[in-house]
């Protein structure tokens, strides 16, 4: 029987450093590493896939900020990506109160997560926000 949707192709040999350069040149660009794989985001425009280990690996040794959520019980991710705010990629961080469809700067979703069990990575969540 052929699968509908097969595995991704074994990738981990590749090289991530052309994308993981956009990243520092964009305020809030950053690694999200999820259970359905990663998202590596910069301004105008992001790369996702399947290879987490190897990006994951990558971005971390660049310095780049990253936020892994595959530990943090699937509810209360699920409850921080939909009632939570999102990262401000490349665009003003809304003002407080934030909620659902605002925008806040990457510190403060960063501590969120964080804070649910989630390894954060190359960023001082005692830091203070933008």
């Amino acid at each position: 029987m052929t699968a509908l949707f097969p595995p991704p192709a074994d990738t981990s040999n590749r090289d991530y450093s052309a994308d993981i350069a956009r990243v520092p040149a964009t305020p809030g660009g950053h690694l999200t590493v999820g259970r359905g794989g990663f998202s590596l985001h910069y301004l105008n425009g992001s790369l996702s896939g399947y290879d987490v280990e190897a990006v994951k690996a990558q971005a971390i040794a660049a310095g780049l900020p990253v936020i892994d959520s595959r530990c943090v019980e699937f509810g209360r991710v699920v409850k921080l990506a939909i009632s939570g705010p999102m990262i401000a990629v490349g665009r003003n961080p809304d003002p407080e109160p934030r909620h659902a469809f605002s925008y806040a700067p990457l510190i403060v979703v960063a501590r969120s997560y964080a804070a649910a069990g989630a390894a954060v990575y190359n960023l001082d969540l005692n830091q203070a926000a933008a």
